[in-house]
């Protein structure tokens, strides 16, 4: 009897992790586990699955967490912002001895959970950390470029930008605040360099990007961890940096106006009186569809791009991956790899012992293999229509030629 328990599952990252799990027959149950039981139960019923249910989790209640993960073959954890979430949910994961996904985005939230690599261990479970959209499926195609079509990887530039989406909540919020006041460790020239969004050593690294389907955006340090996993992963990498923004870029600009100005403080051990944090996250929310209006965005978009470089027979070479999103989103494109990492856990494809982050202990070939099989499948944003992988790859030559190349998994 396999089980797999969706924490978040009525968010709309965790609605997609379970529309996925449910896309196969590898779970005799799906679990949607919320803290607004209503909604987890419609999301349940809306699955394509006969024993999918909803059930009320509180997620600062250790005891609420273990109850939930009762049984369970696999958790998936969506629950953010993950410098709060990430750490106790694994904890209870490792305590309960049940295999551990997440879409983990918190640089800071990640280190902790990697410090736990040794109770997992013991524990005899496996923790796949950030599998996600970035990080995530940037952490499994850098491997996939490494491994497959360069003979040395130097360098990993992971680009991001998504925007329009139907609403935010203040998870979402609370996230973006943080990668702005917080440390992004970049690797530069073999050496760890430590930049903030906000300030000019991170402003040195602020660049116009073009971005498939999407179009020409600034983008901006961001605390991701894979700045600070790939260089373990990936011999003889010598940069790795994590750039991105959203759009409309007012917005964006907004938010960080107030961080700026010190007005938005994530610091829990500030009196809320000076510091309301949640006045101000509940502001920026109030002016988003104001900014989406005037910037005549209609929907959402995103778009992923990873540039690497290396030598293939002895020469440089480029390949550019670019992962369009569109319907869903943000949620999409981070939902679907978090439930195609909950799958391979109860195939067994995922077998290593204690944490991980992607590229440490998952196939890029057996992931990007099975969402070939199942995005067709999977419909979104209310389409009739199916979603094919959305996946291209540019290869720039030495000469400065490009080609785009077919990847068939």
């Amino acid at each position: 009897m396999s089980k797999v328990v969706i924490f978040g599952g009525a968010g709309g990252i965790g609605a997609v992790a379970s529309k996925t799990v449910s896309a196969t027959d590898d779970f005799d149950e799906v679990v949607i586990a919320d803290l607004r039981g209503e909604l987890a139960a419609d999301v349940a019923q809306s699955l394509d699955h006969p024993n999918a249910r909803g059930v009320s989790v509180d997620a600062t209640s250790h005891e609420s967490l273990l109850e939930a993960m009762g049984q369970a073959t696999v958790v998936c954890n969506c629950i953010g912002p993950f410098y709060r979430f990430g750490e106790p949910i694994l904890r209870a994961a490792i305590e309960a001895g049940v295999n551990y996904v997440d879409v983990c985005d918190d640089l800071d939230a990640t280190e902790k959970q990697l410090e736990l690599d040794e109770a997992a261990k013991k524990s005899g479970i496996c923790a796949v950390v950030g599998l996600g959209n970035s990080p995530g499926l940037a952490n499994l195609l850098a491997k996939f470029g490494s491994d497959e079509l360069l003979d040395e990887c130097h360098s990993v530039d992971i680009m991001h930008i998504h925007g329009g989406e139907p609403e935010e909540g203040p998870a979402v919020i609370k996230h973006r605040i943080h990668a702005m006041v917080n440390d992004v460790p970049l690797f530069i020239d073999s050496k760890f360099e430590t930049v903030r969004l906000l300030e000019d050593s991170g402003q040195r690294y602020v660049e116009e990007v073009e971005f498939r389907d999407v179009g020409t955006y600034p983008v901006y340090p961001y605390p991701h961890p894979e700045t600070i996993t790939l260089p373990k992963y990936l011999k003889g990498l010598t940069r790795a940096t994590n750039r991105g923004v959203v759009f409309p870029i007012s917005y964006f600009n907004y938010t960080m106006e107030i961080v700026r100005e010190g007005l938005a403080k994530l610091d829990s051990s500030t009196p809320k009186s000076e510091y309301p944090i949640d006045d101000w996250v509940d502001k920026i929310l109030s002016k988003r569809e104001e900014f989406l209006s005037e910037a005549g965005i209609e929907g959402p978009k995103g778009c992923l791009k990873i540039v690497l470089g290396g030598l293939k027979d002895g020469e440089v070479h480029k390949f550019v991956f670019s992962v369009s999103s569109s319907a869903d989103g943000a949620g999409a494109g981070t939902g679907i790899p978090a439930g195609l990492g909950a799958i391979l856990l109860a195939r067994g494809k995922i077998s290593g012992r204690g944490v991980f982050p992607p590229e440490g202990v998952v196939s890029p070939i057996e992931a990007l293999a099975l969402a070939s099989e199942l995005l067709p499948k999977l419909k979104f944003g209310g389409s009739s229509g199916s979603v094919d992988f959305p996946l291209h790859v540019e290869h720039i030559l030495p000469s400065g030629y490009s080609e785009e190349i077919p990847l068939g998994f």
